[in-house]
Order: C-alpha cells, then sequence, then structure tokens
C-alpha cells in the first residue's frame, strides 16, 4: 500500500473516534483558531481528553498549531501565548478501490489549457499531455529506488502498482485489474481510455524498457490496457 494511502487511511480512521471527531466538527466550524480549553468547554469534556484528541488530530495533519496571547497584550507580564488549534490546509481522501480522479482532472485541464492556448487538437493534448504525466511518475519510481530490478514487464507493473492499478499476470502479459479512472472511463470510455493508454504509455517510454507493450484490450473486470512483452505495432 502507497505511503501516502496508509497516511490517508489513518488520518480518516483518527475521526472513527467519536470525541475526536465532535472536537474536528467544532474546530472547523469555529471562524478563529480556538483553545482547548474553549473546545472542551464547548463540548462538555474533561480538559486532558481535549487535549489528547486535540493533539491527536495535530499527529495526523487534520489541525494546525498556532500560538497567540489571546489578550491581545505584548510584553512582560501579558503570560503566555495560548495554544490554539484550526483545521489545516491537508487534503485527505480514500476510495477503495483506489481511485486518481485528481489524476485524471489535472492531466485533462492541463491539455483543455494547451488546446485553448495554441490550437492543438485536444485529443492530441490529451494524449502528449497524460504521456508526459507517465513519465513523470516512471521518474518519481525510479528516484526513489523502487524499479531497479525485474524485468521491463515487472518494472512497468511495479510502477502501476504504486498508483493503483492492481497488475496481474495474466497469461504471461500484465493485466491491471483496478481503473484509477473508472467513473470517467464508464461514462467518457473513448476519450479517458486513451488517455490511460498515452498515461501508461509514458511509464515505459520514461523507466526506458525494452520490449514492452500496452495496448488497449477492454475485458469484464479489468482495466482497458494490458501490457505485454511483445509491442504493439
Amino acid at each position: 500500500m502507497p505511503d501516502e494511502l496508509a497516511d490517508d487511511l489513518s488520518a480518516i480512521g483518527a475521526l472513527a473516534e467519536p470525541a475526536r471527531r465532535a472536537l474536528y466538527r467544532y474546530v472547523v466550524s469555529e471562524p478563529h483558531a480556538v483553545s482547548r480549553e474553549q473546545a472542551a468547554t464547548a463540548l462538555g469534556m474533561p480538559l486532558h481528553s481535549a487535549k489528547f484528541h486535540l493533539d491527536r488530530l495535530v499527529e495526523e495533519g487534520l489541525l494546525e498549531v498556532q500560538f497567540r496571547r489571546l489578550s491581545g497584550r505584548s510584553g512582560p507580564g501579558a503570560g503566555r501565548p495560548s495554544k490554539l488549534y484550526r483545521r489545516s490546509d491537508r487534503e485527505v481522501s480514500v476510495s477503495l478501490p483506489e481511485r486518481h480522479y485528481d489524476l485524471a482532472g489535472d492531466v485533462l485541464a492541463t491539455a483543455i489549457d494547451r488546446a485553448l492556448g495554441d490550437g492543438t487538437p485536444i485529443d492530441q493534448a490529451v494524449r502528449e499531455t497524460a504521456a508526459a504525466q507517465g513519465r513523470r511518475l516512471a521518474a518519481a519510481s525510479t528516484a526513489q529506488g523502487a524499479t531497479d530490478e525485474g524485468t521491463g514487464l515487472e518494472r512497468t507493473a511495479q510502477v502501476l502498482a504504486e498508483h493503483g492499478y492492481e497488475p496481474r499476470t495474466v497469461d504471461g502479459d500484465v493485466c491491471l485489474a483496478n481503473c484509477p479512472f473508472d467513473r470517467l472511463a464508464a461514462e467518457h470510455t473513448d476519450l479517458v481510455c486513451a488517455m490511460n493508454l498515452a498515461l501508461i504509455d509514458g511509464v515505459i517510454e520514461g523507466l526506458a524498457v525494452p520490449g514492452v507493450g500496452a495496448e488497449l484490450a477492454p475485458a469484464p473486470g479489468f482495466c482497458c490496457v494490458r501490457l505485454s512483452s511483445r509491442p504493439r505495432d
């Protein structure tokens, strides 16, 4: 499981505790950062419990801390700054099976910007933008030392596994048991599947693995793309 997904699951799991969830909702509902005393009083909760749960939410990245003197005074005798809590800017999104609609949105928005700017046909812009994104995914994985070993097909599958594709070996080829763009692909099949194929081609190109090819081969229960050690013509 990718670390990012594990972190998001941990953050959402932290909100399963009712008191912690209530504190999070309270902090988010307030227009300004709140102290643990304010939160405890508002929810009728012991101060030590509020402190524990608020700090756990900070650890999970759901809240952030700032220090400020609530009296507004400064200088000697003004007292120590209070520890205040507010919602963080971290975005947490979990879907199981794994989906990456944000990735699709970024590719499509970038392609549209290009098409509007220089007149590139939109289908070409989508394919080229997706391929560039695939090369970046490969580069990031290679930089982490995650694709140093194995055959070209295995290395490609490893990168795709990091992004939720769930690769499976079938008759010597690699089929993808999950489509990270499933709902979009169901509603806009030609566009999204072409984008997906271009992205995976970009991964293969970025890894510089000779003899690996990807092709559109839709099958029930699988993503539209199939990989093999026999490059398509």
